[in-house]
């Protein structure tokens, strides 16, 4: 159950960070920091995948109408340089970087390691995007955010349907990809493309 008394025992400045897209074959991995403000109602909030795509899309616009956010993204090229990964794990600092945080911070990461080891204000939590709020507005935030940023590739790269699906490997978009090659957006080290590319 989702409670902001959770995570007011834990520190009166809570961040949550959660990641989307470490499984699509193309795209970046998008993570997304939310602080919630002191007055939002978290009765909606959920894990971004538990939720229909129109209430996301309301529940985003309330987050970052009202809320502190950031985003940090890891390209394809980093994906394929690094491994998935350790690619979440550079999206997540760059998201966290762009904060000013005073010294009672805590950041609350859905996972079970932390993107930082040095950095013991970090707490790693199993589920926790259906434990604590600002860990299930985060993955809101990155969910709307990276969909939409498929949905704008798709429009210069419609064969491979990624504004349906989000760069995941669906039967459609494998196939596009064996009639229609490999897209620079396409991550090369991921087991389907790579023996494409091998073949």
């Amino acid at each position: 159950m989702l409670s902001l008394e959770n995570e007011k025992i834990i520190s009166k400045f809570i961040i949550g960070i959660d990641e989307v897209g470490r499984g699509p074959l193309a795209g970046p991995v998008v993570s997304a920091a939310v602080r919630l403000s002191k007055n939002f109602k978290t009765d909606d909030l959920n894990d971004s995948k538990k939720i229909s795509k129109s209430k996301r899309q309301e529940i985003y616009n309330l987050i970052i109408e009202t809320c502190d956010y950031q985003i940090g993204i890891a390209n394809v090229v980093e994906i394929d340089k690094y491994n998935i990964l350790q690619a979440t794990f550079l999206s997540m600092n760059r998201a966290i970087k762009k904060f000013r945080l005073p010294s009672n911070y805590k950041i609350l990461v859905d996972g079970p390691w932390s993107f930082d080891k040095k950095n013991k204000n970090i707490i790693p939590k199993i589920k926790g995007d259906s434990i604590y709020p600002s860990i299930a507005a985060a993955s809101i935030v990155a969910k709307v955010y990276r969909d939409n940023l498929m949905l704008n590739l798709s429009k210069k790269y419609s064969n491979y349907f990624w504004e349906k699906n989000s760069g995941y490997g669906t039967k459609k978009h494998i196939e596009a990809i064996k009639n229609y090659g490999v897209t620079e957006h396409h991550r090369k080290t991921f087991a389907p493309i790579h023996k494409i590319l091998s073949l």
